[in-house]
């Protein structure tokens, strides 16, 4: 099942009569290699194949195999029996011909498992065997296998069982056992098992066992304790209509039923990645889900943009990665639920501050000058209206139907022009409230302008190395000198340790002065002053204290206190160079 290219190769080896005489099935486990290195023993010494090349079942040997009272096939665990005395026992019975049929084979399973001496001492047979002798090994990790033992092998990749192989496999085992399932349970039971077959046979026992001669899908979600697909289509449609409440009962739902936050957020990502994959025809192959949830899935695709999908997915793949390293689990994955509530709103804004045009440098509406007073006393000084236009659709919220500007409405458009979601020319108002917003936008903008000089470059600078907790890194900024050209940021050090510790930070500090002086453009280069270094080497070196001689330290004595002359005379010290 799902092996296909392993069995055309092996049949065609068998119709030409070419039949090597070692094999080495590796693949993932439970994907068929000690099944299929035993049906390929079983039609080796098959005495009636079929024009298929298939045992017939009919002749003493098929039945002999069947009944597992067969001498001609000799299996050995190799996890169990590893060392050089189990090869010596199995080498020995190789010199015995087989009693019925045309070959001995020996099938050794999890075969890397053996040690260095016993793939030595199997080296020998495996290099000359007799003719009748035919050994397949299985295993897992080919890596593990010498290259002298590789060789000597024909080798044979079995791959995954895909989810349409697996379930078409349950499919047949339902209608042999008369068991009614359907079908987006066994696509349950087949993506559960992750591409091996051996573990899709041990769900589907387990599921019987308990839900009886009938398989539904709420059975086998509840045997498995797996999320209902349910759940990630009302989520997503609470996402794309931005409904961030809705949402988070969703999620709260979910972990009140006992699921794992971490769960529930690989199977969001895998459902966002499932509707992606519907917007496209191309790709509608990679969808392994039944019939029923297909639709499902196109109903959803129809409706989510894959700009959205896209940015939910990266959103999700980004709270999977730092899951383990959250100490609030349930709050790392809100959080990423709430930003996926506002990626509509995101897009919108993105877009809008792409089509509005730059009035950095253009000059103002010549308009009337008139005395300043407050909004809503300057509005209600004109008797009749003036000509309005209507506001855009993207402002930040729907304007009244009034020809007039409100004090609260001021306050939503100067947000909509410092948003960028609204443009000037294009809000109802009076002459003096448009002037008034025309001098509050360019103190805005002005504010907004480089703050990049060398006075506000050494006070941030000083600033980010205050915060440090390393006392050298702290120094050896608050050591540097500074020096600005232009956009250029130049930090003159004196000494290698310190230009290192600078360039430790220079990345984070750049991106800070880039953001605080408003500069994106800023650059900073860490410089060695070679005279400086030379200076502080030197006062370094006279600091280097010389031992003092005797006579020297008795000076030194003398100088400190004159009585030490009174006590050498006294005593008939020798003062000398002693």
């Amino acid at each position: 099942m799902g092996q296909g290219h392993v069995a055309g190769t092996l049949k065609n080896a068998l119709a030409s009569g070419q039949v090597a005489h070692a094999f080495l099935f590796t693949g993932p486990r439970g994907v068929g290699k000690t099944t299929c290195a035993r049906i390929l023993a079983k039609i080796l010494n098959c005495e009636n194949r079929t024009p298929e090349f298939e045992a017939c079942n009919e002749c003493s040997s098929c039945k002999s195999f069947n009944e597992s009272a067969s001498f001609n096939i000799i299996e050995l665990d190799a996890a169990s029996n590893n060392s050089v005395e189990h090869i010596r026992a199995l080498t020995e019975q190789v010199r015995f011909q087989p009693q019925q049929g045309k070959y001995k084979v020996f099938i050794i399973d999890e075969v890397h498992m053996l040690s260095n001496q016993a793939f030595n001492a199997f080296l020998k047979t495996l290099e000359e065997p007799p003719p009748y002798a035919i050994f397949i090994l299985a295993t897992t990790e080919k890596h593990k296998i010498i290259p002298t033992i590789l060789s000597r092998c024909q080798i044979f990749d079995f791959r995954r069982i895909t989810v349409a192989d697996t379930v078409a496999h349950l499919k047949s085992i339902c209608a042999q056992e008369h068991i009614e399932a359907e079908e987006d349970a066994l696509h349950i039971i087949a993506q559960k098992a992750d591409g091996a077959l051996r573990d899709a046979l041990s769900i589907f026992d387990r599921i019987t066992s308990g839900a009886g001669r009938k398989i539904t899908y709420d059975a086998v979600i509840e045997n498995l304790n797996v999320l209902d697909y349910d759940y990630f289509f009302q989520i997503t449609d609470a996402l794309l209509a931005e409904d961030a409440a809705s949402t988070m009962n969703h999620f709260d739902e979910i972990l009140r039923k006992g699921f794992d936050p971490e769960v529930f957020i690989l199977g969001l990502a895998e459902h966002l990645r499932n509707v992606l994959v519907c917007k496209d025809s191309a790709t509608l192959g990679l969808l392994e889900v039944g019939e029923n949830l297909r639709e499902r899935y196109k109903q959803q695709a129809a409706l989510a943009p894959s700009s959205f999908l896209l940015t939910a997915m990266n959103l999700a793949n980004d709270c999977d990665i730092n899951f383990k390293m959250a100490r609030h689990k349930r709050l790392h994955v809100e959080m990423a639920l709430l930003k996926m509530c506002h990626i509509g709103r995101a897009v919108k804004g993105a877009e809008l501050e792409k089509k509005t045009p730059d009035l950095r440098g253009t000059a103002a509406p010549a308009v009337e000058k008139r005395p300043e007073q407050p909004v809503i006393q300057a509005i209600s000084s004109h008797a009749t209206p003036p000509p309005t236009i209507a506001p855009p659709a993207s402002s930040v919220r729907e304007l009244s139907n009034a020809q007039i500007l409100t004090s609260k409405d001021m306050v939503d458009v100067r947000k909509g022009l410092r948003q960028g979601s609204m443009k000037l020319e294009s809000i109802p108002m009076k002459l003096d409230a448009f002037d008034q917003l025309v001098e509050e936008e360019e103190i805005h903008r002005a504010s907004l302008e480089s703050r990049l000089t060398l006075e506000n470059a050494r006070t941030e600078w000083h600033a980010y190395a205050a915060m440090l907790e390393s006392n050298l890194v702290r120094i050896a900024l608050t050591n540097a000198e500074l020096r600005l050209e232009d956009k250029l940021l130049k930090a003159i050090v004196g000494t290698t340790i310190e230009q290192n510790n600078v360039k430790g930070e220079m990345a984070r500090l750049m991106e800070i002065l880039r953001k605080r002086l408003h500069d994106n453009a800023l650059k900073i280069e860490v410089i060695l002053d070679e005279q400086k270094k030379a200076e502080q080497e030197q006062q370094q070196a006279a600091r280097v204290v010389r031992p003092l001689t005797n006579r020297e330290k008795l000076d030194k004595m003398r100088e400190s206190n004159p009585m030490v002359e009174e006590l050498i005379r006294r005593f008939d010290l020798k003062s000398g160079e002693g």
